[in-house]
């Protein structure tokens, strides 16, 4: 993913920062504990595809 996408992108819930781990093709927001997808190279920053994190 593009370093200049990545510094725009944020969560969608609290506008917080967003962690892009390429290996898992995610997109992790810390302060919420989610992980959002990256598929084909897009993120999807939807609520119903986000995934609980530890």
């Amino acid at each position: 993913m593009k370093k200049k996408l990545l510094a725009v992108l944020v969560c969608p819930l609290c506008k917080g920062p967003l962690i892009h781990k390429s290996r898992e093709k995610i997109l992790i927001c810390q302060k919420d504990k989610l992980a959002y997808p990256v598929r084909n190279g897009i993120p999807v920053l939807l609520d119903a595809d986000a995934r609980k994190i530890d």
